[in-house]
């Protein structure tokens, strides 16, 4: 098996007997190195000492009076956040209860923190996975994107990627997206995908989500599974290419915007040409166990909208999967 996403911890974790991903010593201090939590030179010795301990033992408990001694405002701030999305993790059993309840609490984490526990939780899912196109489509649920249509083709590539510009070799998509020169950013295909496994932390390979091709379809696999692992229900996705005479029994917008043009149809509204326009992929979910469902729309397909915002940027909100389906019990995870 072809490895990948080692930048995201998961040959750190342990994992628990149902496959959830265990928090260890090690994943924690990899948090506690980040160079967000390094000291700067002039660091006063409180903070210094809290930052060293914690490496030597990150679950020593830390009270909120030793955060607030601590000399630095923003220090102080960055500490006080880390330490309780530390003893959020620690609460329970396994990431993926640790994120569950953080989306259903609505507690205050920061977005960077989720994504990384979805990026984790992701590579836990597609344990195994030999196909480069549904591991790039998963880039999509933790990485923002930005898309541009060129020749019929919507094309997404990864917004922090192309914003750093650290390549340089100059790549056809360069002029597609009005990148700067030195980008170096390639469209996936068959010819190329296998060099994903050896850049697969880079991030720079864009994707064709167009209606039809590998990319569109793989991202619906990527959400099949997310839904499995999360919330124990298998369902099928269909990506859907064009849609007609659809009923809206239940929907679930994947970003604000497509929640936004979900709330329009559901209210017998069509949405302007314009808005329409900027819905990137559309699927239809069954579950295939109706009786999971909730009892109003049970057999009834859900529709999934993903959209761009108005600057071209896909900022796909997983979470939204595990709270927003028709599932009678969403507790599936601890």
């Amino acid at each position: 098996m072809t490895d990948f996403w080692l930048s995201c911890g998961h040959h750190l974790l342990d994992r628990d007997s149902g496959g959830g991903l265990v928090v260890t010593d090690e994943f924690l201090k990899v948090y506690f190195a980040r160079p967000e939590l390094a000291p700067p030179p002039d660091a006063g010795v409180l903070e210094r000492t809290l930052h060293a301990t914690l490496l030597a033992d990150p679950r020593r408990p830390v009270a909120a009076q030793e955060i607030a001694a601590l000399e630095d405002a923003d220090a102080r701030e960055n500490w006080e956040l880390m330490i309780g999305f530390r003893d959020h993790l620690l609460r329970h059993a396994t990431l993926e209860g640790a994120y569950a309840a953080l989306i259903r609490g609505g507690a205050r984490t920061p977005i960077l923190f989720l994504n990384q526990l979805v990026h984790v939780i992701l590579r836990n899912v597609l344990d195994g996975c030999e196909d480069p196109y549904v591991l790039r489509a998963a880039e999509i649920m933790f990485r923002p994107q930005l898309v541009t249509l060129h020749e019929g083709s919507l094309l997404a590539a990864d917004e922090e990627t192309i914003a750093d510009h650290t390549g340089h070799q100059v790549s056809p998509l360069v002029s597609m997206m009005g990148l700067p020169a030195e980008a170096e950013i390639d469209v996936m295909t068959d010819e190329n995908a296998a060099s994903y496994w050896e850049r697969s932390d880079r991030f720079d390979m864009a994707l064709d989500l167009s209606g039809g091709q590998r990319g569109h379809a793989a991202l619906g696999e990527v959400i099949a599974g997310f839904v499995r692992h999360m919330l124990g229900v298998d369902v099928d996705v269909e990506p859907i290419v064009e849609a007609r005479d659809v009923q809206l029994a239940w929907y679930v917008g994947l970003d604000q915007d497509g929640t936004k043009i979900g709330d329009l149809l559901w209210n017998g509204e069509p949405p302007d040409e314009a808005t329409a326009r900027r819905i990137a992929a559309l699927y239809r979910l069954t579950f295939r166990d109706p009786a999971v469902m909730i009892q109003k729309v049970a057999g009834e397909p859900v529709y999934l909208i993903l959209a761009m915002t108005a600057d071209k940027r896909l900022r796909l909100k997983p979470q939204n999967l595990v709270t927003g389906l028709p599932v009678r019990h969403l507790e599936a995870v601890s």
